[in-house]
Protein backbone atom coordinates (compact mmCIF):
# COMPACT_ATOMS: atom_id res chain seq x y z
CA UNK A 1 0.00 0.00 0.00
CA UNK A 2 1.37 3.62 -0.89
CA UNK A 3 1.97 6.17 1.59
CA UNK A 4 -0.96 8.72 0.66
CA UNK A 5 -3.34 5.03 0.66
CA UNK A 6 -2.03 4.45 4.11
CA UNK A 7 -2.59 8.43 5.19
CA UNK A 8 -5.81 8.20 3.56
CA UNK A 9 -7.08 5.00 5.88
CA UNK A 10 -5.55 6.60 9.12
CA UNK A 11 -7.93 10.15 8.48
CA UNK A 12 -10.80 7.67 7.40
CA UNK A 13 -10.32 5.73 10.88
CA UNK A 14 -10.02 8.85 12.70
CA UNK A 15 -12.72 10.66 11.36
CA UNK A 16 -14.57 8.00 12.93
CA UNK A 17 -13.48 8.62 16.48
CA UNK A 18 -14.66 12.44 15.99
CA UNK A 19 -18.11 13.44 17.82
CA UNK A 20 -20.63 14.05 15.43
CA UNK A 21 -22.42 17.05 16.55
CA UNK A 22 -19.79 19.35 14.60
CA UNK A 23 -21.42 21.30 11.74
CA UNK A 24 -18.73 20.36 9.05
CA UNK A 25 -18.71 21.93 5.33
CA UNK A 26 -16.63 19.22 3.77
CA UNK A 27 -14.81 16.06 4.74
CA UNK A 28 -11.15 17.25 2.92
CA UNK A 29 -8.48 17.51 5.05
CA UNK A 30 -6.34 20.88 5.17
CA UNK A 31 -2.57 20.21 5.38
CA UNK A 32 -1.39 24.00 4.96
CA UNK A 33 -2.37 27.31 3.92
CA UNK A 34 -0.65 30.32 2.44
CA UNK A 35 -2.30 33.77 1.99
CA UNK A 36 -5.26 33.40 0.63
CA UNK A 37 -5.33 29.73 -0.21
CA UNK A 38 -5.33 26.36 1.74
CA UNK A 39 -4.08 22.73 0.53
CA UNK A 40 -5.87 19.81 1.31
CA UNK A 41 -4.09 16.05 1.26
CA UNK A 42 -6.07 15.27 -2.06
CA UNK A 43 -3.25 18.16 -3.68
CA UNK A 44 -6.59 20.56 -4.22
CA UNK A 45 -5.24 24.34 -3.73
CA UNK A 46 -8.66 25.97 -2.29
CA UNK A 47 -9.41 29.49 -2.12
CA UNK A 48 -10.68 30.71 1.44
CA UNK A 49 -13.19 33.21 1.77
CA UNK A 50 -13.79 32.02 4.95
CA UNK A 51 -10.69 32.65 6.65
CA UNK A 52 -11.71 29.83 9.51
CA UNK A 53 -15.07 32.48 10.44
CA UNK A 54 -13.19 35.48 10.18
CA UNK A 55 -10.19 34.77 12.29
CA UNK A 56 -7.06 35.04 9.75
CA UNK A 57 -7.47 38.28 8.93
CA UNK A 58 -4.00 38.56 7.81
CA UNK A 59 -4.16 35.45 5.93
CA UNK A 60 -3.31 32.36 6.21
CA UNK A 61 0.44 32.16 8.46
CA UNK A 62 1.73 35.19 7.50
CA UNK A 63 5.43 35.21 7.96
CA UNK A 64 6.09 38.11 9.79
CA UNK A 65 3.39 35.99 12.69
CA UNK A 66 4.81 33.03 11.77
CA UNK A 67 7.94 34.53 12.45
CA UNK A 68 7.20 35.71 15.88
CA UNK A 69 5.31 33.10 17.12
CA UNK A 70 8.66 30.41 16.62
CA UNK A 71 10.56 33.16 18.11
CA UNK A 72 8.18 32.93 21.40
CA UNK A 73 8.11 29.34 21.24
CA UNK A 74 12.08 29.54 21.98
CA UNK A 75 11.24 31.77 25.27
CA UNK A 76 7.55 30.33 27.16
CA UNK A 77 4.90 29.13 25.61
CA UNK A 78 2.41 29.00 28.65
CA UNK A 79 2.88 31.65 31.99
CA UNK A 80 -0.60 30.90 33.61
CA UNK A 81 -2.52 34.57 34.79
CA UNK A 82 -2.86 33.32 38.19
CA UNK A 83 0.93 32.91 38.81
CA UNK A 84 2.01 36.26 37.40
CA UNK A 85 2.58 38.04 34.16
CA UNK A 86 4.17 37.50 31.00
CA UNK A 87 6.27 40.70 28.91
CA UNK A 88 4.24 39.73 25.53
CA UNK A 89 0.47 40.16 27.31
CA UNK A 90 1.96 43.42 28.93
CA UNK A 91 3.60 44.29 25.48
CA UNK A 92 0.22 43.50 24.11
CA UNK A 93 -1.68 45.69 25.93
CA UNK A 94 0.56 48.63 25.45
CA UNK A 95 0.07 47.68 21.77
CA UNK A 96 -4.01 47.68 22.04
CA UNK A 97 -4.74 50.80 24.25
CA UNK A 98 -4.13 53.20 21.49
CA UNK A 99 -6.05 51.51 18.79
CA UNK A 100 -9.14 50.74 21.48
CA UNK A 101 -11.82 53.79 21.75
CA UNK A 102 -10.89 56.27 23.90
CA UNK A 103 -12.88 55.72 27.03
CA UNK A 104 -11.73 51.99 27.67
CA UNK A 105 -8.57 51.44 29.74
CA UNK A 106 -8.55 48.16 30.87
CA UNK A 107 -8.09 45.30 29.58
CA UNK A 108 -9.21 41.49 30.44
CA UNK A 109 -7.62 38.47 28.46
CA UNK A 110 -9.16 34.91 27.63
CA UNK A 111 -8.71 32.17 25.03
CA UNK A 112 -12.19 32.33 23.21
CA UNK A 113 -14.98 34.62 21.84
CA UNK A 114 -17.97 33.11 23.79
CA UNK A 115 -15.09 33.49 26.70
CA UNK A 116 -15.13 37.33 26.31
CA UNK A 117 -18.61 37.69 25.90
CA UNK A 118 -19.10 35.50 29.25
CA UNK A 119 -16.76 37.81 30.73
CA UNK A 120 -18.07 41.00 29.70
CA UNK A 121 -21.89 39.87 31.55
CA UNK A 122 -19.82 39.04 34.27
CA UNK A 123 -18.28 42.71 34.57
CA UNK A 124 -21.66 44.30 34.07
CA UNK A 125 -23.19 42.20 36.51
CA UNK A 126 -20.39 42.57 39.17
CA UNK A 127 -20.59 46.51 38.38
CA UNK A 128 -24.20 47.21 38.60
CA UNK A 129 -25.44 45.38 40.97
CA UNK A 130 -27.97 43.70 38.40
CA UNK A 131 -28.44 40.25 36.45
CA UNK A 132 -30.55 40.62 33.02
CA UNK A 133 -29.18 41.06 29.58
CA UNK A 134 -30.70 42.24 26.57
CA UNK A 135 -29.35 40.29 23.43
CA UNK A 136 -30.58 41.26 20.06
CA UNK A 137 -32.56 38.07 17.89
CA UNK A 138 -29.72 36.47 15.40
CA UNK A 139 -26.69 37.69 17.69
CA UNK A 140 -25.93 35.85 20.85
CA UNK A 141 -27.16 32.56 21.42
CA UNK A 142 -26.81 32.22 25.22
CA UNK A 143 -29.75 29.69 25.28
CA UNK A 144 -30.79 28.14 28.99
CA UNK A 145 -27.13 28.37 30.06
CA UNK A 146 -27.21 31.63 31.24
CA UNK A 147 -30.41 32.60 32.90
CA UNK A 148 -31.72 36.50 32.58
CA UNK A 149 -31.33 36.62 28.80
CA UNK A 150 -33.96 38.54 27.11
CA UNK A 151 -34.34 38.92 23.59
CA UNK A 152 -35.23 41.67 20.83
CA UNK A 153 -35.62 42.43 17.27
CA UNK A 154 -32.32 43.40 15.59
CA UNK A 155 -32.89 46.11 12.68
CA UNK A 156 -33.12 43.68 9.64
CA UNK A 157 -34.03 46.17 6.82
CA UNK A 158 -34.39 43.27 4.09
CA UNK A 159 -36.73 41.53 6.33
CA UNK A 160 -38.45 45.10 7.19
CA UNK A 161 -37.60 45.55 10.80
CA UNK A 162 -36.65 49.64 10.70
CA UNK A 163 -34.28 50.93 13.61
CA UNK A 164 -37.70 52.63 14.44
CA UNK A 165 -39.37 49.04 14.80
CA UNK A 166 -36.00 47.91 16.49
CA UNK A 167 -36.52 50.48 18.65
CA UNK A 168 -40.03 50.65 19.72
CA UNK A 169 -39.56 47.06 20.30
CA UNK A 170 -36.69 47.27 22.83
CA UNK A 171 -38.39 50.15 24.96
CA UNK A 172 -42.08 47.40 24.56
CA UNK A 173 -39.99 44.97 26.09
CA UNK A 174 -38.97 47.05 28.94
CA UNK A 175 -42.71 48.12 29.63
CA UNK A 176 -43.58 44.14 29.50
CA UNK A 177 -41.06 41.80 31.05
CA UNK A 178 -38.74 43.96 32.35
CA UNK A 179 -37.76 46.90 34.64
CA UNK A 180 -34.20 49.14 34.48
CA UNK A 181 -33.70 47.69 37.89
CA UNK A 182 -32.90 44.02 36.50
CA UNK A 183 -31.09 44.77 33.44
CA UNK A 184 -27.09 44.75 34.12
CA UNK A 185 -26.55 45.04 29.89
CA UNK A 186 -27.44 45.58 26.49
CA UNK A 187 -24.51 43.37 24.36
CA UNK A 188 -25.29 44.04 20.49
CA UNK A 189 -23.22 43.00 17.14
CA UNK A 190 -22.17 46.37 14.99
CA UNK A 191 -22.65 43.82 12.29
CA UNK A 192 -24.74 40.42 13.27
CA UNK A 193 -22.04 37.77 12.56
CA UNK A 194 -24.09 34.22 12.83
CA UNK A 195 -27.50 36.12 12.44
CA UNK A 196 -26.92 36.90 8.79
CA UNK A 197 -23.87 39.44 8.36
CA UNK A 198 -26.24 42.39 8.65
CA UNK A 199 -24.93 45.71 9.32
CA UNK A 200 -27.11 47.73 11.86
CA UNK A 201 -28.06 50.72 10.45
CA UNK A 202 -25.61 53.63 11.34
CA UNK A 203 -27.74 55.84 13.62
CA UNK A 204 -29.02 52.34 15.72
CA UNK A 205 -25.86 51.94 17.72
CA UNK A 206 -25.91 55.16 19.07
CA UNK A 207 -29.69 54.98 19.98
CA UNK A 208 -28.76 51.67 21.83
CA UNK A 209 -26.00 53.21 23.93
CA UNK A 210 -27.93 55.94 24.75
CA UNK A 211 -31.39 54.05 25.74
CA UNK A 212 -28.88 51.62 27.47
CA UNK A 213 -27.32 54.94 29.91
CA UNK A 214 -30.96 56.08 30.29
CA UNK A 215 -31.74 52.09 32.28
CA UNK A 216 -28.82 52.46 33.99
CA UNK A 217 -27.28 49.79 32.13
CA UNK A 218 -24.11 49.48 30.02
CA UNK A 219 -23.46 49.31 26.52
CA UNK A 220 -20.93 45.80 25.69
CA UNK A 221 -20.27 45.94 21.64
CA UNK A 222 -19.40 42.63 20.63
CA UNK A 223 -16.34 42.88 17.88
CA UNK A 224 -15.48 39.46 18.33
CA UNK A 225 -16.38 39.14 14.77
CA UNK A 226 -16.11 42.69 13.34
CA UNK A 227 -12.66 43.13 14.86
CA UNK A 228 -9.19 43.78 13.96
CA UNK A 229 -9.96 45.63 10.04
CA UNK A 230 -13.24 43.38 9.33
CA UNK A 231 -15.24 46.38 8.46
CA UNK A 232 -12.96 48.49 7.07
CA UNK A 233 -12.56 50.43 10.43
CA UNK A 234 -10.43 48.50 12.96
CA UNK A 235 -13.62 48.19 14.97
CA UNK A 236 -16.85 49.34 13.54
CA UNK A 237 -18.11 50.80 17.26
CA UNK A 238 -15.28 53.54 16.67
CA UNK A 239 -15.52 53.87 12.58
CA UNK A 240 -16.61 56.76 10.19
CA UNK A 241 -20.05 54.63 9.68
CA UNK A 242 -21.03 54.62 13.38
CA UNK A 243 -19.44 57.33 14.70
CA UNK A 244 -17.13 57.42 18.22
CA UNK A 245 -19.89 55.58 19.96
CA UNK A 246 -18.15 54.65 23.08
CA UNK A 247 -19.30 51.15 24.86
CA UNK A 248 -19.03 50.19 28.28
CA UNK A 249 -16.82 47.15 27.31
CA UNK A 250 -15.87 46.18 23.78
CA UNK A 251 -15.33 42.14 23.22
CA UNK A 252 -12.99 40.93 21.02
CA UNK A 253 -11.24 37.46 19.60
CA UNK A 254 -11.13 35.99 16.19
CA UNK A 255 -8.96 38.28 13.86
CA UNK A 256 -7.01 39.66 17.14
CA UNK A 257 -3.85 36.72 16.74
CA UNK A 258 -4.17 35.70 12.59
CA UNK A 259 -5.45 31.85 14.58
CA UNK A 260 -3.79 32.08 17.59
CA UNK A 261 -6.70 31.00 20.44
CA UNK A 262 -6.98 34.89 22.13
CA UNK A 263 -9.93 36.84 23.33
CA UNK A 264 -10.16 39.96 25.39
CA UNK A 265 -12.55 42.57 27.01
CA UNK A 266 -11.75 46.21 27.37
CA UNK A 267 -13.72 48.51 29.49
CA UNK A 268 -13.18 50.94 31.93
CA UNK A 269 -11.16 50.69 35.13
CA UNK A 270 -14.13 50.98 37.85
CA UNK A 271 -15.95 48.48 36.29
CA UNK A 272 -13.36 46.08 35.58
CA UNK A 273 -12.67 46.74 39.16
CA UNK A 274 -16.18 45.53 40.29
CA UNK A 275 -14.37 41.99 40.06
CA UNK A 276 -12.67 41.18 43.03
CA UNK A 277 -9.58 39.00 42.23
CA UNK A 278 -10.32 35.46 41.63
CA UNK A 279 -13.11 36.45 39.89
CA UNK A 280 -12.44 36.34 36.52
CA UNK A 281 -9.60 33.93 34.80
CA UNK A 282 -9.28 30.82 32.74
CA UNK A 283 -5.87 28.37 32.43
CA UNK A 284 -4.81 29.27 28.85
CA UNK A 285 -6.15 32.93 29.47
CA UNK A 286 -3.68 35.60 27.18
CA UNK A 287 -1.73 32.62 25.94
CA UNK A 288 2.03 33.84 25.52
CA UNK A 289 2.48 32.38 22.50
CA UNK A 290 -0.65 33.58 21.39
CA UNK A 291 -0.13 36.89 22.67
CA UNK A 292 3.19 37.63 21.03
CA UNK A 293 1.33 36.08 17.47
CA UNK A 294 -1.08 39.19 18.58
CA UNK A 295 1.40 41.87 19.04
CA UNK A 296 2.53 41.03 15.22
CA UNK A 297 -0.87 40.95 14.33
CA UNK A 298 -1.76 44.57 15.24
CA UNK A 299 1.77 45.55 13.52
CA UNK A 300 0.95 43.67 10.29
CA UNK A 301 -2.57 44.99 10.21
CA UNK A 302 -1.44 48.92 10.61
CA UNK A 303 1.97 48.48 8.57
CA UNK A 304 0.74 46.23 5.46
CA UNK A 305 -2.54 48.68 5.11
CA UNK A 306 -4.86 45.88 5.65
CA UNK A 307 -7.97 48.21 6.99
CA UNK A 308 -8.10 50.24 4.06
CA UNK A 309 -7.48 47.20 1.63
CA UNK A 310 -10.79 45.45 3.54
CA UNK A 311 -12.52 48.97 2.80
CA UNK A 312 -11.66 49.19 -0.86
CA UNK A 313 -11.96 45.00 -1.42
CA UNK A 314 -14.78 44.83 0.38
CA UNK A 315 -16.94 47.27 -2.03
CA UNK A 316 -15.46 45.73 -5.12
CA UNK A 317 -16.76 42.36 -4.06
CA UNK A 318 -20.12 43.74 -2.95
CA UNK A 319 -20.04 45.71 -6.73
CA UNK A 320 -19.02 42.34 -8.27
CA UNK A 321 -22.00 40.23 -6.27
CA UNK A 322 -24.75 43.13 -7.12
CA UNK A 323 -23.28 42.87 -11.00
CA UNK A 324 -24.00 38.88 -10.49
CA UNK A 325 -27.35 39.54 -8.98
CA UNK A 326 -28.39 41.53 -11.51
CA UNK A 327 -27.73 38.87 -14.25
CA UNK A 328 -29.14 36.30 -15.78
CA UNK A 329 -26.64 34.04 -13.45
CA UNK A 330 -29.32 34.79 -10.45
CA UNK A 331 -32.10 33.51 -12.02
CA UNK A 332 -33.45 36.24 -9.97
CA UNK A 333 -32.68 34.29 -6.48
CA UNK A 334 -30.20 36.79 -5.16
CA UNK A 335 -32.54 39.43 -3.14
CA UNK A 336 -30.10 41.25 -1.31
CA UNK A 337 -26.25 41.83 -0.96
CA UNK A 338 -24.44 43.67 1.96
CA UNK A 339 -21.64 44.00 4.18
CA UNK A 340 -18.84 46.82 5.51
CA UNK A 341 -15.51 45.63 4.48
CA UNK A 342 -14.65 42.44 4.16
CA UNK A 343 -17.73 41.39 5.66
CA UNK A 344 -20.17 40.49 3.05
CA UNK A 345 -23.42 38.75 3.41
CA UNK A 346 -25.67 37.75 0.49
CA UNK A 347 -29.26 36.63 0.71
CA UNK A 348 -31.27 34.46 -1.09
CA UNK A 349 -35.03 35.60 -1.68
CA UNK A 350 -37.54 33.46 0.09
CA UNK A 351 -38.71 31.97 -2.87
CA UNK A 352 -35.63 30.40 -3.27
CA UNK A 353 -35.39 26.58 -2.58
CA UNK A 354 -34.63 25.64 1.26
CA UNK A 355 -30.96 25.02 1.44
CA UNK A 356 -30.07 26.52 -1.23
CA UNK A 357 -27.07 27.62 1.09
CA UNK A 358 -25.66 24.63 1.28
CA UNK A 359 -25.93 23.69 -2.16
CA UNK A 360 -23.90 26.99 -3.29
CA UNK A 361 -21.02 26.58 -0.82
CA UNK A 362 -20.75 22.71 -2.00
CA UNK A 363 -20.91 23.98 -5.96
CA UNK A 364 -18.70 26.65 -4.84
CA UNK A 365 -16.32 23.85 -3.19
CA UNK A 366 -16.22 21.97 -6.75
CA UNK A 367 -15.23 25.36 -8.22
CA UNK A 368 -12.17 25.87 -5.86
CA UNK A 369 -13.66 28.35 -3.33
CA UNK A 370 -14.40 28.26 0.20
CA UNK A 371 -17.72 29.55 0.91
CA UNK A 372 -20.07 29.16 4.43
CA UNK A 373 -24.08 30.08 4.90
CA UNK A 374 -25.12 31.48 7.87
CA UNK A 375 -28.27 32.93 9.24
CA UNK A 376 -31.59 30.86 9.49
CA UNK A 377 -32.18 32.50 6.61
CA UNK A 378 -30.33 31.81 2.95
CA UNK A 379 -27.40 33.97 3.69
CA UNK A 380 -23.88 33.12 1.74
CA UNK A 381 -20.89 34.94 3.80
CA UNK A 382 -17.94 36.05 2.46
CA UNK A 383 -15.14 37.15 4.69
CA UNK A 384 -11.67 37.08 2.66
CA UNK A 385 -8.84 37.81 4.61
CA UNK A 386 -7.67 41.57 4.51
CA UNK A 387 -4.73 41.59 2.72
CA UNK A 388 -6.45 39.23 -0.28
CA UNK A 389 -5.83 41.24 -4.11
CA UNK A 390 -8.44 42.20 -6.48
CA UNK A 391 -7.48 39.64 -8.48
CA UNK A 392 -8.91 37.17 -5.87
CA UNK A 393 -11.43 38.79 -5.16
CA UNK A 394 -12.29 38.76 -9.34
CA UNK A 395 -11.21 34.88 -9.05
CA UNK A 396 -13.17 34.13 -6.26
CA UNK A 397 -16.87 35.90 -7.45
CA UNK A 398 -16.21 34.18 -11.06
CA UNK A 399 -16.30 30.83 -9.31
CA UNK A 400 -19.17 31.72 -7.57
CA UNK A 401 -21.07 32.71 -11.09
CA UNK A 402 -19.80 29.27 -12.54
CA UNK A 403 -21.53 27.76 -8.84
CA UNK A 404 -24.45 29.35 -9.53
CA UNK A 405 -25.03 28.12 -12.87
CA UNK A 406 -24.34 24.60 -12.07
CA UNK A 407 -27.64 24.49 -9.35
Amino acid sequence: MSTAAVSAASATCSKSNIARGIGRLTDLVFTSGKGSYVQTTCGQSLLDFTTGIGVVNTGHCHPRVIAAAKAQCDNIIHSQVNIGYHDKKLELTETLMPLLPKNLDTIFYGTTGAEAVENSIKMARAYTGKHGVVVFRGGQKFGALIPGIHVTPFPFTYHGITTEMAMDELEQLYKDTLHEEDVAAIIIEPVLGEGGYCPAPPEFLKQVRDFAHSKDALMICDEVQTGFGRTGSLFACDSDNYGDIQPDLLCMAKGIASGFPLSAVATRREIADACDPGMLGGTYAGNALSCAAAVETQKVIQEEGMVENSRVMGERLRDNLRNIQSSAVSKGLIGDVRGLGLMTGMEFVKEAEPGIKAKISQAALDEGLLLLGCSTYEVVRFAPALNITAEDIDKGTEMLERALRSI
